[in-house]
């Protein structure tokens, strides 16, 4: 009533009167939900900054069975996520995308079958909004067990080409192919490849990448040349030692991993092989390691950090659609980075 004075904060009716909108479309700029037209959202955040309407988080969240939290779930050992830079990086990319949107992250490590189902218990309970899941392997049962709970989740990656999760994915077997197109072109023929785990669906798309960029350049990818790690250093060492064995007239190799890459670097070292003159090296991922090695490397860039805003960004249209949400399949491009090394 005019010239009334005011009992107590604004409310979310008080915000939608003065914009001549709905308290839902209220409700929705104010989760930064999708659905709302650019004009519409400025007309209503002009009413609530005249008015100084502050959402009451914890109320908003209840009334929209909101928790306001994201998981971040990676299936890794814990000395595997302080030891790769490609975890750091996606935590960071996640980590800013979140907090532009005013919602909490939650890091959980799950390292077996008892904290699989502690952890789907804790999200099917509404702890959490949506999931965001890294580092799947093919036999990784957590993405289905949280949609059969109707929990929404994003892979970073996929399991399988038919993939019925979400998920952002890098284009491996493109990266591979580039970094075999460049060793090529300067006058490599004895490519070796370190593979990642043959149960990582990534890592198999990059060792199709290499094979097929080696039968287009010699007709052939000879089996000898391919030898496998699990993207740690020290498997990178063994690869390498192994494929010396096999192939002393190795003069490149592609590694499925900068970090694999590093290890290379040593056992090359090791047994005398100068780099690039006598072996070149190529990684993936264009970590800091890539940026820090001696020489430092040439590597397949993929924007990992950029990986981990877009899986937060679907994640949150995800959480905001009512009913069953479509899935969203995003591939990112490639870049190769040439430095010293090859």
């Amino acid at each position: 009533m005019a010239g009334r004075e005011r009992v107590g904060p604004p409310t979310l009716e008080e915000v939608a009167a003065l914009a001549g909108v709905g308290r839902g479309t209220v409700s929705r700029v104010v989760n930064n939900a999708p659905g709302v037209k650019e004009a519409t959202r400025l007309l209503v955040q002009r009413a609530i900054d005249r008015l100084g309407y502050v959402p009451n988080r914890a109320a908003r969240a209840l009334a929209a069975s909101r928790a306001d939290a994201v998981a971040l779930v990676i299936p890794e050992s814990t000395r595997r996520f302080f030891a790769e830079p490609f975890f750091s990086d996606i935590v960071h990319g996640v980590g800013a995308a979140l907090a532009d949107a005013d919602v909490q992250l939650l890091l959980t490590l799950v390292r077996g079958d008892k904290e699989r189902q502690r952890f789907v218990q804790y999200a099917r309970a509404g702890r959490v909004d949506g999931v965001l899941l890294v580092s799947v392997h093919d036999d990784e049962p957590l993405p289905d067990m949280l949609a059969e709970v109707e929990v929404p989740t994003v892979l970073s990656g996929r399991r399988r080409g038919d993939e019925s999760v979400s998920y952002v994915d890098s284009d491996n077997a493109g990266g591979a192919r580039a970094a075999v197109r460049h060793l090529v072109a300067t006058g490599r023929r004895r490519i070796a490849t370190i593979a990642g785990p043959a149960d990582m669906y990534g890592a198999r798309c990059r060792l199709r990448g290499y094979r097929e960029e080696m039968r287009a350049a010699f007709g052939e990818a000879d089996p000898a040349l391919t030898a496998f790690g699990d993207f740690t250093e020290e498997s990178g060492r063994r690869a390498t030692r192994e494929l010396l064995a096999r192939c002393p007239d190795l003069d490149a190799v592609f590694a499925a991993s900068d970090v694999m890459a590093a290890g290379a670097l040593h056992e090359l070292r090791a047994a005398g092989r100068r780099v690039p003159r006598d072996v070149a090296v190529v990684g993936f991922d264009d970590s800091p390691v890539a940026r820090h090695s001696d020489p430092p490397l040439t590597t397949v860039r993929q924007p990992v950090e950029e990986m981990g805003r877009e899986m937060a960004r679907v994640l949150l249209e995800a959480v905001g659609e009512e009913g069953p949400a479509a899935w969203r399949h995003v591939v990112l491009r490639t870049e190769l980075v040439v430095r010293a090394s090859g």
